[in-house]
C-alpha cells in the first residue's frame, strides 16, 4: 500500500510560489469589473466631492482609467436621460450611487435604486433616465474604454411594467 498522500506527492502548495497566481493589479473579468464598481461605490470619499449637477445636460467626469478600461461618474437631474443607445464594442457595468434611475429596454422597464448594478455586453441597447424628483448619481465602467455610443430609434417597452432593483 502506498502511504504517500497527494500533498506529499505534489508538495505543499504554499511552498510552491510559482503555482500561485499573482494578485491582479487591474480587473480582467466581469466579476472583477463588478467588484471594482462596488469598491468605488462603497468609498464615497473617492467620488462624492466631484459630483456636479447641470440643468442643461448630463454632467460626467472620467474618474479612473486602467489598461483598456474607463470609469465614469455621471449625475442626472430630474428629467435628464441618455436617449436610446448602445456602447459600440464596449461591455459595461452601471452602478447607481445615489437616487433612482429608470432603465428602459425592449424587454421592459427597470427602476434602479442606489446600489443596483447592471452588467451589459457590446450591442446592449437601453435608455437610462431620471424619472424621479431628486437628482441621481451613477458610476459606469467600460471595457474597452468607450469610443462610441450609437443612438437608436425609440423601440423600448412601455414604462407600465416596472421591475425594481437595488
Amino acid at each position: 500500500m502506498n502511504s504517500d498522500s497527494d500533498l506529499q506527492i505534489a508538495g505543499d502548495i504554499l511552498e510552491v510560489p510559482h503555482l500561485l497566481q499573482a494578485p491582479r493589479e487591474h480587473p480582467a473579468t466581469v466579476a472583477d469589473f463588478v467588484g471594482l464598481a462596488r469598491t468605488i461605490a462603497a468609498d464615497r470619499s473617492q467620488w462624492e466631492h466631484l459630483v456636479q449637477y447641470d440643468a442643461t445636460s448630463r454632467w460626467y467626469h472620467r474618474l479612473r482609467t486602467g489598461p483598456g478600461y474607463e470609469v465614469w461618474l455621471l449625475s442626472w437631474v430630474p428629467g435628464q436621460g441618455s436617449g436610446l443607445h448602445d456602447h459600440g464594442r464596449s461591455s459595461g457595468v452601471l452602478t447607481v450611487l445615489d437616487g433612482l434611475l429608470t432603465e428602459r429596454t425592449e424587454r421592459g422597464t427597470r427602476a434602479l435604486r442606489a446600489g443596483a448594478q447592471r452588467v451589459f455586453a457590446p450591442g446592449y441597447v437601453h435608455e437610462v433616465v431620471n424619472d424621479a424628483l431628486e437628482p441621481a448619481v451613477s458610476l459606469h465602467v467600460y471595457y474597452p474604454g468607450l469610443t462610441e455610443m450609437p443612438m437608436h430609434a425609440a423601440r423600448c417597452a412601455p414604462s407600465a411594467a416596472v421591475t425594481v432593483t437595488g
